[in-house]
């Protein structure tokens, strides 16, 4: 199996971002190695050995994703046994030639905190935190996005992400089996009807994920799952409530899916 590495005198995101990005394209399995924070000679010289090894014992060379501003590490890296892709090299004089100025690389620019996004994230996922799973439903005020479905449709993880990613403060609530007698929207929600995104999901998915969790249950049957499905999709038609169907979908695709839908700020550089 083919080695794809993915180094950095910095968090090596941006790496990981573009170099996958690029080998999905490709039908093949990789073997994924992220090595962050070469920011020393004695680091760089380490980590070209680790390429030179893998390179040895596998008779073919890695794949070599980075993105260093440091010259000096960088030479070391490009030294190795690998194949090199250095997406800043690639990019930056053209960039230079449009804007009319030198760039000028420093590491962790990418990722530093600056103009509060930090600290909206933080807050962010420590508001996702406290309004998880509806616990504190008298706080939707502050929320800027509230996801509503049924147990088990992708609520949490994607509140939490929203936060993290994008310092959006989202908060989720969860239609229970009482709700499902007489489906509507609980009279607490309504004040913030324009913040909701409803979640769905296939039933046949929504079976197999709550048997993981409470096997040869009402919860889990398939008649449950179904039922409830339905009618909250039902409800989601009746209200005009935009919804998606996350079944097929990563959590990263739901979040952009739901940023393209409600417009919402995100707070990430």
């Amino acid at each position: 199996m083919r080695t794809a590495f993915y180094i950095s005198d910095g968090t090596a995101i941006t790496s990981e971002v573009f170099g996958h990005a690029l080998l999905s394209l490709f039908p093949m399995e990789f073997e994924h190695q992220t090595i962050a924070f070469v920011e020393t000679l004695k680091k760089a010289k380490e980590t070209k050995e680790i390429i030179n090894k893998v390179a040895k014992s596998s008779g073919q060379p890695p794949l070599v994703f980075h993105t260093f501003v440091n010259h000096e590490i960088r030479e070391i890296i490009d030294s190795c046994d690998g194949v090199i892709y250095n997406f800043l090299e690639q990019f930056i004089a053209p960039i230079e030639q449009q804007l009319g100025i030198k760039a000028k690389p420093k590491a962790h620019r990418t990722h530093s905190i600056h103009e509060n996004t930090y600290d909206y994230r933080i807050d962010a996922v420590n508001y996702a935190l406290a309004n998880d799973d509806g616990s504190n439903i008298a706080n939707y005020e502050h929320a800027d996005v509230i996801l509503v479905g049924v147990s088990r449709s992708g609520k949490t993880p994607t509140s939490l992400y929203l936060a993290l990613q994008y310092g959006i403060k989202a908060a989720n609530y969860p239609f229970i089996d009482d709700d499902m007698d007489d489906m509507k929207l609980p009279k607490f929600l309504i004040p913030h009807k324009k913040k909701l995104f409803g979640l769905t999901i296939d039933p046949q998915r929504l079976m197999d994920i709550r048997d993981g969790r409470m096997a040869n249950s009402k919860y889990s049957s398939a008649r449950q799952c179904r039922m409830e499905i339905k009618s909250v999709e039902n409800l989601y038609k009746k209200e005009k409530i935009p919804f998606l169907n996350t079944t097929k979908f990563s959590v990263e695709e739901i979040t952009a899916k739901i940023l393209s839908v409600t417009g919402l700020h995100r707070h990430k550089y």
